[in-house]
């Protein structure tokens, strides 16, 4: 049986809540009364792709030199900055 709990009663009891997922229990979390999220056991097999897994499927380009070190570049973003204006002053 799937319990619904409202994300106010899952952040008060949240170490409870990720016992019973991890146990098999799937809990639905409600904000303002629908449906927003489910906490559940991982599916076997369920582990994050790792980049080789990522380009292989086209979704990232892997890095040409990947013995290069990154950059060293400090980025200071304030709050409602745009990530592609970032990304620019990065690239420039």
């Amino acid at each position: 049986m799937t319990e619904t709990v409202p994300v106010r009663t899952l952040r008060a009891n949240a170490a409870a809540y990720l016992r019973r997922a991890e146990g098999g229990e799937r809990i639905v979390v409600t904000s303002g009364g629908r449906p927003v999220a489910q906490l559940g056991p991982l599916d076997p097999g369920d582990d994050a792709p790792t980049i080789e897994d990522l380009a292989a499927r086209g979704l990232v380009v892997p890095a040409r030199r990947p013995d290069r070190p990154p950059p060293d570049v400090r980025l200071d973003p304030w709050p409602g900055s745009r990530l592609d204006r970032i990304v620019g002053e990065v690239r420039s």
